[in-house]
């Protein structure tokens, strides 16, 4: 593999609206239509992850709820940690990888448990730094972080507890910027470049989590030095919830695949002055004095 393959990796998240046969769903078509690395989910305890307040409180879209509450919608929308050993195994029969962002100290270990070749750390949670480190000493697979909405402060204080771990050659740290869906002005995407100068010789890789509008920004962001692209993925943008709406449908993610590979294919230079192709050209059209 070169080193500049792109990696992508389909974020189904939850939504798979908590019902099993959707979320196979929508692993066999990623890994079938799409051709997409990876394809991850989420795992969340809710009555760790939000205070008696918030899970208590209406969801702020109802319109998007599947409870009477906002605990109960993110309960409804919960696998159980044998549901997400079973979408592991269908991950492994489909030829994809699996994976799942945690939230909280219950779903790192659990999905730990899992053993999967790597688990995520969403922006929300970058600062759960308990969590940082038991992950640093109990988990041996890949880390992968983003950055939204996190000060240059936070991005260097969780970059030195890896390095203090010796694990931060394990970590990949992802260009993000917390909207759904974001606005083409604020992806910000030169920030690729800053993540680079400051912590490319310190982590595995640096990666472009994108939550904008096609699929235009992903390659430019691949072209600036993002080797790992993730997406969030629906089989359905007009379904019910919060993420759909700023999902790629499966023909979206098929397509920034393709379009990835051909631009890796040309990000080269010239092995010759007239490469053979131009050759045949040259003699046929290139002028010549008389």
């Amino acid at each position: 593999m070169k080193d500049n393959q792109p990696y992508v990796i389909a974020e189904a998240g939850c939504n798979h609206k908590g019902e099993m046969e959707i979320a196979k769903e929508l692993i066999n078509v990623a890994a079938m239509f799409c051709h997409a690395d990876a394809i991850k989910f989420q795992k969340r305890c809710p009555r760790e992850l939000l205070t008696e307040e918030q899970y208590n409180a209406p969801h702020p879209n109802p319109a998007n709820s599947y409870g009477d509450t906002y605990g109960a919608h993110r309960e409804f929308l919960e696998f159980t940690v044998d549901q997400h050993a079973q979408l592991k195994e269908w991950c492994e029969e489909a030829g994809i990888t699996y994976s799942t962002s945690v939230w909280d100290m219950t779903s790192a270990k659990e999905i730990a448990g899992l053993n999967p070749e790597f688990i995520k750390i969403p922006s929300a949670c970058n600062n759960h730094f308990d969590m940082l480190q038991w992950l640093c000493d109990n988990y041996k697979g890949e880390i992968q972080l983003s950055f939204g909405m996190t000060t240059h402060e936070e991005e260097e204080e969780i970059i030195q507890l890896f390095e203090k771990n010796g694990r931060n050659q394990d970590l990949v740290i992802f260009n993000c910027t917390s909207g759904y869906p974001v606005p083409f002005e604020d992806v910000c995407l030169l920030e690729i470049k800053r993540m680079q100068q400051s912590y490319a010789e310190r982590v595995k890789k640096i990666g472009f989590s994108g939550h904008h509008l096609g699929i235009a920004v992903d390659v430019a962001a691949y072209t600036l030095g993002a080797q790992v692209i993730e997406r969030h993925y629906t089989l359905d943008r007009t379904w019910k919830g919060t993420d759909h709406a700023a999902s790629l449908e499966p023909d979206g993610i098929r397509k920034l695949v393709r379009n990835l590979k051909a631009v890796q294919k040309a990000l080269t230079y010239k092995e010759q002055e007239i490469l053979p192709i131009e050759q045949v050209q040259r003699d046929k059209l290139k002028y010549r004095k008389k």
